[in-house]
């Protein structure tokens, strides 16, 4: 009985994994961001749980399919050979089913639950991350680039949830988001660059062997973002409080680009992947919290 137990409890955890519970995790929270700040009536409790739900299957969704099609690669790494699928814990067909479901359940969640425009940017999300970035991290370089746009999605999708149309303040959470990304990412892939190498995968921290190009998109990155996110205020969606906590957090992550662009170090990778993990949470509760106060 004991031994039966466990097995379920270790196979309902590597189906938990294969949906990357991190990354859905941010991307609800993020969503979370959006709907909260795009909402101008009282939120209904019921619509705000299935945009979460809807958001978070399709999101789930898209990191099954994405194992899916990088197993080769992962079972080639040290950071991913554990998964499950590469591991041989899921098989591909089984994982595939789960993908489907998922999938179909959160369009169907936004498309009836939530509204058509945040269902249409679920599949968006869905197809871009799945058919476009996946294989293009194959591909070139530009891969971090081209992730970032599903990336950026879910706060866009949790301002059109609640405000009913894009408008360009969710635009203006989206492009945060995306510029957010480069320089979270790049320190991602400068902490693994032997093990990305190892896989073959052109991601610019392999290519660019001196580091030049990923020194300049993270300073590039960073100095564009700080501007961005002081933009609510000016727009009067967020008071002073909020635009001085920007200022400060924007010119934090900048800094510590740019001490990674000197000294090109993994503890200086490791730097500003912490900063960046610090960032964005702060950068929400400031925002929601202006915004309503």
């Amino acid at each position: 009985m004991g031994n039966a137990v466990n097995t379920r409890s270790t196979y309902f955890r590597d189906v938990v994994q294969l949906t990357k519970p991190r990354i859905c995790v941010l991307a609800l929270l993020m969503a979370t961001l959006g709907y909260l700040m795009g909402s101008h009536t009282e939120i209904s409790p019921w619509h705000f749980v299935f945009s979460l739900l809807g958001t978070g299957l399709v999101g789930a969704a898209s990191c099954i399919f994405n194992q899916i099609a990088e197993k080769d690669v992962d079972s080639l790494m040290v950071r991913t050979q554990n998964r499950p699928i590469p591991a041989g814990r899921i098989e591909t067909e089984e994982a595939l089913k789960y993908g489907i479901a998922m999938g179909l359940l959160g369009e169907l969640v936004l498309l009836f639950a939530v509204n058509s425009i945040t269902a249409i940017l679920g599949a968006v999300t869905l197809l871009t991350y799945v058919g476009v970035y996946t294989p293009s991290k194959k591909m070139t370089p530009m891969s971090t680039l081209i992730g970032a746009i599903p990336g950026a999605m879910p706060p866009l999708m949790g301002w059109t949830a609640s405000y009913g149309s894009v408008s360009i303040q969710g635009i203006i959470l989206f492009m945060i988001l995306f510029l957010w990304q480069i320089p979270h990412f790049l320190a991602i892939a400068w902490l693994y660059r032997e093990d990305y190498a190892r896989a073959s995968l052109p991601i610019l921290s392999v290519v660019d062997e001196k580091g030049f190009a990923t020194s300049k998109q993270v300073i590039l990155y960073s100095i564009a973002l700080l501007p961005l996110t002081l933009v609510p205020t000016v727009w009067g969606i967020t008071g002073t409080a909020y635009l001085w906590g920007a200022l400060l957090l924007g010119l934090l992550y900048l800094i510590c680009g740019i001490l990674l662009s000197v000294y090109q170090t993994r503890p200086y990778a490791r730097l500003l992947f912490i900063v960046s993990i610090l960032y964005l949470p702060v950068l929400g509760v400031l925002m929601v919290w202006d915004r309503i106060a």
